[in-house]
């Protein structure tokens, strides 16, 4: 990465967000930035665009992924649960330390690739009690919590919010809200999910609306943040668009780019 700034020298910072797995692209995320900011879901379960990748399939085969795929694009998420069910009740091993072995072998690969410094909150696929186990000195972990970087202000809030899926780091309204309250005005304010708004929030492959936050896009009013950076949404009906003073980006499905944003001033 670059040098830490000096003086008034121009300041750079690359974000990425739904990592799910690309350690490659992440180890060169951060080339010619003072700093990396990630917005979370390091985590791959199970790849929506090549069915052969995750977690999922490599436990249960292609094949199943591509049925449980299609039935959660069909919104059947009760059908999903069940197959799923069905799936796991073959597996001779806890289905919780099945997925928590795969998970840790996913973070030593993903906290290794993080350049020094990043600056990270969770997603809503990620499993946050086990981050502090792989976040080396150079990785910042927060949520609804500030840090300065360049002169300016950042605001990390972390999660998604309650959804059908059952997601591992899903959480309540007032949590979420009381976490965005607790950032307070920033110059950044970045978060996995977007704010609630229907051209944020539809995703145009999985023909869905993903679920974005109304404590975000009412303090983006309130407090008018240069910048709402967030992802979650991978293929958005609009990926950029201005509320008020506030430029709202979803800064990509890193995972299928394998590039980063990038932010100066």
């Amino acid at each position: 990465m670059a040098p830490t700034p000096a003086g008034d020298r121009r300041t750079r910072v690359h974000v990425v967000s739904d990592v799910h797995g690309n350690a490659r692209d992440l180890a060169r995320a951060g080339d010619g930035a003072d700093a990396l900011v990630c917005l979370g879901d390091l985590v791959l379960f199970l790849d929506y665009a090549d069915h052969s990748r995750g977690i999922f399939p490599d436990l249960f085969g292609a094949e199943h992924a591509d049925h449980l795929v299609a039935l959660r694009t069909a919104r059947r998420f009760e059908e999903a649960r069940e197959f799923g069910a069905r799936l796991w009740a073959g597996v001779g091993e806890d289905r919780v330390s099945v997925i928590e072995r795969a998970v840790r072998k996913q973070y030593a690969e993903m906290f290794a690739a993080f350049p020094t410094p990043t600056y990270a909150t969770y997603g809503n696929v990620d499993m946050p009690p086990l981050w502090r186990e792989y976040a080396g000195p150079g990785t910042t972990v927060l949520d609804g919590e500030r840090v300065e970087i360049g002169g300016w202000v950042f605001g990390f809030v972390g999660g998604g919010l309650r959804t059908p899926m059952r997601t591992p780091y899903e959480i309540g309204d007032e949590e979420y809200a009381a976490k965005i309250e607790a950032v307070g005005e920033v110059d950044v304010l970045c978060t996995h999910i977007p704010p609630e708004v229907p051209e944020l929030v539809y995703d145009t492959v999985a023909r869905r609306f993903e679920r974005g936050s109304r404590a975000l896009l009412d303090a983006i009013h309130r407090t008018r943040p240069r910048y709402s950076l967030f992802g979650h949404v991978h293929q958005p009906l609009v990926r950029r668009m201005r509320i008020g003073a506030t430029e709202c980006v979803n800064v990509g499905h890193f995972a299928g780019t394998g590039r980063p944003w990038v932010l100066e001033w």
